[in-house]
């Protein structure tokens, strides 16, 4: 209603007067409190990131309090597929026949002799070929170098641990199986398997846990010896091994620390288990005491361990030796 007045009524709104005041009541409340305390003062500061000593991670630290940062990438699982990256190490993988499902070649590369070798094997063996981006390349490889050529492999499947002696008893042969105990580095993997392959190893048996797996870097490593050596993974390393003894095999284990040297152990030519440690530890307690013999490989003292790769090469040698003696 145009006038201003109050709805439904005649009579003009009247003017709002002053209001009553609190009489200095509330005056402490325009007061001030002080200077701010420091953030590691302030109890009810949750984010422990701006505490003395993590300046330079306060930055960085995430909105939303004390939640910590998300990882930039998640874990591989065990059944995802490997990816090699590289054009030596494709044509490698492709001429060693290393089991593989796709071949990607980066659109508008610079072809050369090792991209048109890796076109035409790929090919002759049916494994697909797609021309990707530079970008997806580098996050199938992640982020390492490709020069515009990646080739990816299959999951690994891998062997049971009763394969491996029945794999030896199909071949009429005395059984000879290599296990790693806490060896983490695939490149150790990959060695152990041209080792094995070459001195009539029937497989390698791993821990499913704290253990390199059959991944790329193994593949590489190995020179496609693994598509021809199963790898058996045991849910406990030292049950297993217990198991074997139960089926007749000796148990023998790699130390430095043994008066025994690998030469001179009798049980060459009996149904035999080596097992390999980790360069830093050596042999766990648990899978010591599941051993029948502790042996060494003889060296100079300067050195005071050898790879894990290089160990198992020359105990596999070893046992070779005597068993063809």
């Amino acid at each position: 209603m145009a006038g201003g007045g109050s709805k439904g009524s005649g009579r003009p709104a009247k003017k709002k007067g002053p209001t009553r005041g609190t009489g200095g009541q509330g005056r402490s409340a325009l007061q001030g409190r002080g200077a701010t305390p420091p953030a590691h003062e302030r109890h009810w500061f949750k984010d422990k990131q701006r505490a003395p000593g993590a300046a330079g991670a306060a930055s960085a630290a995430p909105r939303g309090g004390d939640r910590p940062a998300r990882p930039t990438t998640r874990g591989k699982r065990d059944d995802s597929p490997e990816v090699i990256g590289g054009r030596n190490p494709v044509v490698e993988a492709l001429r060693a026949e290393v089991p593989a499902n796709v071949l990607y070649v980066a659109q508008r590369v610079e072809s050369d002799d090792r991209i048109r070798d890796a076109i035409k094997m790929a090919a002759n063996r049916g494994i697909a070929l797609l021309e990707v981006s530079r970008d997806k390349l580098d996050r199938l490889t992640d982020g390492a170098v490709h020069q515009g050529l990646a080739l990816q492999l299959p999951p690994y499947d891998y062997a049971h641990p009763e394969d491996l002696v029945e794999r030896a008893r199909d071949a009429a042969q005395i059984p000879l199986i290599i296990a790693l105990d806490s060896v983490t580095d695939p490149r150790n993997l990959g060695a152990i398997a041209r080792s094995a392959t070459a001195f009539g190893a029937h497989g390698i048996l791993v821990p499913s846990r704290r253990s390199a797996g059959v991944t790329a870097g193994a593949w590489k490593t190995s020179a496609g010896t693994l598509a021809h050596l199963p790898v058996a993974r045991a849910a406990n390393l030292t049950s297993t091994l217990r198991e074997y003894r139960e089926q007749g095999l000796f148990v023998v284990g790699l130390d430095g620390d043994s008066s025994t040297d690998i030469g001179d152990i009798n049980l060459a030519t009996s149904p035999l288990v080596v097992v390999v440690g980790s360069e830093g530890k050596g042999l766990s307690r648990l899978v010591r005491e599941a051993c029948d013999v502790i042996a060494r490989i003889p060296m100079s003292p300067a050195a005071e361990s050898l790879n894990a790769g290089v160990a198992a090469g020359i105990a596999l040698y070893e046992i070779s030796r005597l068993r063809r003696a």
